[in-house]
């Protein structure tokens, strides 16, 4: 069993400092289940494939948006995907001169595919763990990402 860490309760920062800890040491296992990936697709390229799959199909520039990457840094990873069949390019009905990024049934196969292994690895990795504490998880990184959303939708504050 491992220890949960001491925290000063007189700092009020200190709960935001662990979890800034806990946050770095979750970047470590994803990068560890990334491992897992085929080696011609980058953790990145997955997250383009992914973005596409649930959201459909995309302009460059609204996924980069989605992505949360400069239009340069998205273009890279849609052309490394389109290269390996996993998303194609067509063009824009709406503007001819724009093209349109969907995933092909390659690219969600292969999607499915990493979707098990992840399940699997995540499976065996927290076998000790009570599927309710799972669920807690879940609720809690779902709690997480949505407030960064809405702190990322809301203009900045001007300063005083």
């Amino acid at each position: 069993m491992t220890e949960t860490p001491a925290r000063d309760r007189t700092d009020p920062a200190a709960p935001y400092a662990e979890l800034g800890r806990q946050l770095w040491a979750v970047g470590a296992i994803n990068r560890e289940m990334g491992r897992s990936l085929p080696h011609d697709c980058p953790p990145a390229t997955l997250g383009l494939i992914s973005v596409l799959s649930r959201k459909g199909e995309q302009r460059m520039g609204g996924l980069a948006e989605l992505l949360g990457v400069d239009i340069s840094v998205a273009s890279r990873y849609a052309t490394h995907a389109v290269e390996r069949g996993w998303v194609e390019r067509t063009p824009d009905p709406a503007d001819k001169r724009s093209r349109l990024l969907r995933v092909t049934a390659s690219g969600e196969a292969l999607l499915a595919e990493l979707s098990l292994r992840y399940t699997d690895a995540l499976a065996r990795y927290l076998a000790d763990w009570s599927a309710a504490d799972v669920g807690h998880l879940n609720d809690l990184l779902f709690r997480l990402r949505t407030s960064f959303d809405s702190c990322r939708s809301r203009p900045a504050e001007p300063a005083d």
